[in-house]
């Protein structure tokens, strides 16, 4: 299961690519693809779920038709791995949920979802913490008055003066990058910031947002973003703005 969609979706190419299928319920259409069992039923997909190669290439297949529907549709997702064993499990669904369906592609419409991630280099940081903090030049003048027994207190005493800076200035660099992309948008989703270990990135991520936007103001969104990182790179400030993306994070389909 790929996603529905409340129009017959514009296909061709997509089936060709990868011979899908969709079906008519009530107004809704549900794009999909007959799986194998040697791959999907739920004992193999357990297995293959631990199978890192398998589940990316899989996992990006399947976004990427989602994406190419997308563009002359508006679609409620599915997730990778949702699986119906028969039309009849899959239609049942649709009749049972029809409402809820509904109120989701009238939501959604007319709306992207981007996600933003800024990170910022510490070292570069640290090399402007004179220029941007009146607490670390204050110290640093006593530094060049003190005797060398005292300067070397004082220097030890600006190390975690610096430290404390840089977390207001992570705070202050999320925050105004975060308002000024809330004011355009007209939903969000703040996730979690992830490690270096994954982003595979020197700089620390410092903002992890999911906004959703409405197409008559992402040109805005992403100059904006674009905008808040030509002022901030001196700083070591850079953003990662990525989308349209399926709206997995505003789809909320309710259960009975």
């Amino acid at each position: 299961m790929y996603c529905i969609t409340g129009n017959p979706p514009q296909h061709d190419q997509v089936e060709e690519l990868w011979d899908l299928k969709y079906i008519g319920v009530d107004g809704f259409y549900a794009t999909i693809k007959y799986v194998s069992e040697s791959e999907f039923s739920e004992e193999n997909l357990k297995k293959n779920l631990s199978d890192i190669s398998w589940v990316e290439t899989n996992a990006r297949e399947h976004i990427k038709v989602i994406s190419r529907i997308m563009e002359n549709s508006t679609v409620i997702p599915f997730k990778f791995g949702t699986i119906y064993n028969s039309e009849e499990g899959l239609r049942k669904f649709i009749r049972d949920y029809s409402s809820s369906l509904s109120k989701n592609l009238k939501s959604i419409e007319g709306k992207e979802e981007w996600s933003v991630k800024i990170y910022c280099n510490y070292k570069t940081l640290i090399e402007n913490t004179e220029e941007l903090s009146e607490d670390v030049v204050a110290i640093e003048k006593q530094i060049g008055e003190s005797s060398p027994g005292k300067a070397y207190i004082l220097q030890r005493k600006k190390d975690e003066v610096i430290k404390g800076e840089i977390e207001k200035l992570y705070k202050f660099y999320s925050q105004q990058f975060f308002d000024e992309l809330k004011s355009l948008s007209e939903s969000y989703l703040i996730n979690n910031l992830l490690p270096k270990e994954l982003t595979e990135k020197i700089d620390d991520m410092i903002l992890n947002v999911t906004f959703f936007v409405s197409k008559n103001k992402v040109r805005d969104f992403i100059s904006t973003t674009e905008l808040q990182m030509n002022k901030n790179k001196i700083y070591g400030v850079t953003v990662e703005a990525t989308g349209p993306w399926p709206p997995f994070s505003f789809i909320s389909i309710n259960e009975k």
